[in-house]
């Protein structure tokens, strides 16, 4: 993923990126993290003991999103409360980024077991054409996380100011529009719905499954 340049809808500072390659039996996945500068509210973040994730200072409150799931039905995040949240931003035509980061908080609520449902887990689209309630559906239902992951998808105006909030990049990539350069965070919110910790793409299932009952108790 290249640097994008500023515009006036969305700020951008330049995005620091992680890059790592996962050999696997058809190929690679490059891997894009990033950094404390795509936090909400001007918060930044970073390694503290007592986190396998960096933290994020101040515990700024975490945007308050409104949007349809696959099913028409409205979920609202600032409902949530009572419970640790975990935030990413997909889109179901990613080749590589987004079903890493989808499986592995798959994961997670594998490694959680009964208590996963003591967690939310929303994706919020980065993509208003290509992500249809089909194609939600059917990239939740490969990945085992229907009914276990809150998918929210909506036009580009209803989306937009939801990225903005999030402080979150999203746009077609210049060389090959089908694909969206975009923020890979997973954002840790606690129960009383502050941003406390980030994770990049490449998170490891462990590191949020030891963060959570600290997010629980914030």
């Amino acid at each position: 993923m290249e640097e994008k340049p500023t515009d006036k809808r969305f700020p951008i500072v330049p995005v620091a990126v992680i890059v790592a390659i996962l050999a696997v039996a058809t190929g690679a996945f490059l891997i894009f993290g990033g950094s404390s500068s795509e936090l909400p509210n001007g918060a930044k973040a970073s390694k503290v003991a007592g986190f396998q994730g960096e933290e994020v200072t101040p515990h700024v409150p975490a945007p308050e999103t409104k949007l349809e799931n696959y099913n028409g039905e409205t979920v609202n995040t600032g409902s949530m409360r009572g419970k640790p949240m975990l935030v990413t931003f997909l889109y179901t035509h990613c080749p590589d980024v987004c079903p890493l980061i989808a499986s592995h908080l798959g994961l997670v609520l594998d490694e959680l077991g009964p208590k996963a449902k003591d967690v939310n887990v929303v994706a919020i689209s980065v993509d208003p054409k290509g992500d249809t309630r089909q194609t939600v559906e059917k990239f939740l239902a490969d990945r085992d996380l229907k009914g276990r992951m809150d998918y929210l998808i909506g036009d580009a105006a209803q989306l937009g100011p939801v990225w903005e909030s999030w402080n979150v990049v999203s746009e077609a990539e210049a060389s090959n529009p089908e694909f969206i350069a975009h923020s890979a965070l997973v954002y840790g919110v606690s129960s009383s719905g502050k941003l406390v910790t980030i994770y990049p793409a490449n998170f490891k299932p462990s590191q949020i499954v030891h963060d959570l009952p600290k997010l629980e108790q914030l």
